[in-house]
């Protein structure tokens, strides 16, 4: 066969095994991996692995604000970012805004998306169970290929209260989508918060003291149950520290259909990041909050054992210096008022490779099983995440043992800061192939916007119910 192009003398790198071979590309798709295969282009990848693009289930990019505006990465900025980080398709949110309808910010959304230099799927926030929502708007919008849920257990106006989470839950189940859950206490993280700032607790640190693990430990076990009741499938987004995997380790022995991912912020920064000087904290708050040191090893050995089997960036950026970012500029000036979340979609494989393969913590094969396969299978990507023929061509080409320093610049997104600034990173990807074209060469992205692809999910199994439900009664089919 005539292949378009060929990755020559490159190690290859599945999710259960890496060998020497070379890669034909043809029409947008993996067409064979052998040996001695010559292409119309070719490509030396002598010392370096070559991965399935990184596929980040957990991204905010240009997501929609109840007033009009978005966050600030837009989808060409953050397409930058992850292609120059090794990704090459992304998972990120459509908004709903309580008392309002679905439908006109999912169509928005979808617009805006369409400059996107990445392929893209959407999870769609729900904040207001309303009968029409579950009724009407959930069908019609897993119909079309918006296959998961994401529902806040916490934050204002987000928050869903347990009969609202129950009627998501019950939507999914008939509709055969996937439920993702940001799980902390609500009514905790307010009461303790109010407790702090009485007391003059206002710096970035006391995030962390306003959220400490045990209102995520609990929340998670309360969405557990509920699940387990509806007999619904769930991921459990951005775990913080191993009591809250515990909690998950336990439902999976029991058989619940519960999946989990955490984020590179909480395998490298700690609660001792938000200490600093002025306001310079706010740089590294997010929720859940960062951990303690020692949080940090245990979250590896839940890795190791399955516990969390995807890792994602959980991008979610906000500039420090800009009013519509962290708020800083803006006048807010306690932890409360500083917007959560940091960014992370371009150094989430370089940190993942470097704290897990480099450092001897996991193998190549499971770096690339958590940061492509595992979330690629989980929410019916199909086409993503693995190399094999008939797989989308999306490839990363990765040195080993480049050693780079992080800096805001070498991310590439339109935010002003990195939390990873000055951290040493050691592998780094050399290019990024997204469907057999060139997206990323040497830190430089050369994709066109709108390149990337929306990509509908349909029914699969792996998120089907198990059929195990209380006193054997489907509530869902009633409520």
């Amino acid at each position: 066969m005539n292949y378009d192009i060929v990755i020559k003398g490159g190690t290859v790198v599945t999710a259960t095994d890496q060998f020497p071979a070379d890669i034909g590309i043809a029409d947008g798709k993996i067409q064979a991996i052998a040996k001695q295969l010559e292409g119309t282009r070719q490509i030396d990848a002598s010392g370096l692995l070559v991965m399935p693009g990184g596929v980040d289930t957990h991204c905010h990019i240009e997501q929609l604000r109840a007033d009009g505006t978005t966050d600030e990465d837009s989808f060409i900025t953050a397409s930058t970012s992850a292609l120059a980080g090794g990704t090459t398709t992304a998972i990120t949110f459509s908004a709903q805004f309580k008392g309002r309808p679905i439908g006109p910010s999912l169509a928005e959304y979808h617009r805006r998306a369409r400059s996107a230099m990445i392929d893209y799927s959407f999870h769609q926030i729900i904040t207001d169970a309303t009968d029409a929502v579950i009724q009407e708007e959930i069908p019609a919008l897993v119909a079309s290929g918006v296959r998961s849920l994401k529902v806040f257990m916490t934050y204002d106006p987000l928050n869903v209260d347990d009969r609202g989470l129950l009627r998501i839950l019950a939507a999914a189940r008939r509709t055969g989508a996937l439920v993702t859950v940001h799980c902390e206490n609500y009514e905790a993280i307010r009461w303790r918060t109010e407790a702090l700032l009485a007391a003059g607790h206002t710096a970035p640190k006391y995030h962390a003291w306003a959220r400490p693990e045990v209102v995520e430990r609990e929340a998670v076990f309360r969405a557990i149950a509920l699940a387990e009741l509806v007999d619904q499938p769930i991921q459990i987004f951005h775990v913080s520290c191993t009591e809250v995997a515990e909690e998950i380790a336990r439902a999976q022995a029991r058989g619940v259909k519960v999946w989990a991912e955490t984020c590179p912020q909480y395998l490298t920064l700690t609660e001792d990041d938000m200490d600093r000087p002025g306001l310079e904290g706010a740089k590294f708050m997010c929720s859940p909050a960062p951990r303690k040191k020692g949080a940090i090893e245990g979250l590896w050995q839940q890795i190791r054992r399955g516990t969390l089997d995807v890792v994602s960036s959980d991008h979610s950026g906000f500039s420090f210096g800009t009013a519509q970012g962290k708020g800083i500029a803006g006048g807010a000036d306690n932890f409360r008022d500083i917007a959560n979340g940091v960014p992370g979609v371009a150094a989430r494989l370089p940190l993942m490779f470097s704290e897990g393969v480099a450092k001897g913590r996991i193998d190549a094969c499971q770096f690339v099983r958590l940061t492509a396969y595992n979330p690629a299978r989980l929410f019916g990507l199909t086409n993503k995440g693995r190399i094999a023929p008939g797989a989308d061509a999306d490839l990363v080409l990765w040195d080993p043992s480049k050693k780079v320093t992080l800096t805001n610049a070498l991310m590439q997104h339109d935010i002003d800061y990195t939390p990873y600034e000055g951290m040493e990173v050691t592998g780094w990807p050399v290019m990024t192939i997204l469907r057999g074209q060139i997206a990323m060469q040497d830190d430089k992205v050369v994709a066109e916007p709108g390149s990337g692809r929306f990509i509908p999910r349909g029914p699969y199994d792996l998120i089907k119910p198990t059929g195990r439900l209380p006193n054997d009664f489907d509530a869902s089919a009633f409520a």
